[in-house]
């Protein structure tokens, strides 16, 4: 049940902050963040089920992550989501997205064009203006707590006058179920880092692009237990 906040053009100082968890069975295999060997354009971790990613950025400025939208039963025929965000990293506009497992998702290129996308209930493809956004796994105008808390932890961030936006890692690991009623069909884990030995927080992530497009991206790996296993940071630059 991943969750994430993204800042774009909405402080000064930053073009873009994103702070995102990565939820999935820890028996589902995938490759750390890296620059892939079949693109160095593409910097992300690679699902090795299905292909493809969850969250990543390029060097061309862009940026998507994904999550998966609850919905009751599966839908063993619909594709994987996680192409939509390898195709939008190589440049190729999102298509026939009802076709994919359900998902939310935010996609932003250099040209100053951002999305919400989603195809549940019904396909969804809505500009977003410079602001605080954020995706869980519910209806996208209707957002979890656990997702309204790690908003508050971005705002609470860029209100400080210093910081560095690594100090996100420490909401993102927020074991702690946010208190007041979950909507209908919520989230079976409601905490914003979930730790169970089955189904878990695999990954933190912080995506940081200055003003002057110098940026970094850092993922924070975890087991079972919820303990770190690993850590890899990537610089890059964004095109201003």
């Amino acid at each position: 049940m991943c969750v994430g906040v993204v800042a774009w053009r909405a402080d000064p100082r930053w073009l873009l902050l994103v702070a995102a968890n990565r939820d999935e069975f820890h028996d589902r295999p995938s490759k750390p963040l890296s620059r892939w060997t079949e693109t160095e354009e593409i910097i992300a971790g690679q699902d090795l089920t299905a292909g493809g990613t969850w969250l990543g950025v390029t060097e061309k400025g862009r940026f998507a992550f994904v999550t998966n939208h609850k919905v009751e039963g599966l839908r063993p025929a619909r594709e994987s989501r996680g192409r939509l965000v390898t195709d939008w990293l190589a440049g190729i506009e999102p298509a026939a997205i009802e076709r994919l497992n359900p998902f939310n998702s935010i996609m932003i290129d250099g040209s100053d064009q951002a999305l919400l996308l989603g195809n549940e209930p019904a396909p969804l493809k809505r500009s977003l203006e410079p602001g605080i956004h954020g995706l869980s796994n519910g209806p996208v105008d209707d957002p979890w707590p656990k997702t309204a808390r790690l908003d508050r932890a971005l705002r609470n961030f860029l209100a400080g006058a210093s910081g560095e936006p690594a100090q996100l890692f420490a909401a993102l690991r927020d074991e702690v179920p946010p208190d007041g009623p979950h909507p209908e069909g919520g989230p079976a884990f409601p905490a914003i880092f979930v730790n169970s030995p089955h189904y878990g927080t695999r990954c933190s992530t912080i995506v940081a692009i200055n003003a002057a497009g110098r940026g970094w991206i850092e993922e924070r790996r975890f087991d079972a237990k919820g303990a770190e296993t690993g850590r890899t940071r990537i610089d890059f630059v964004w095109p201003v």
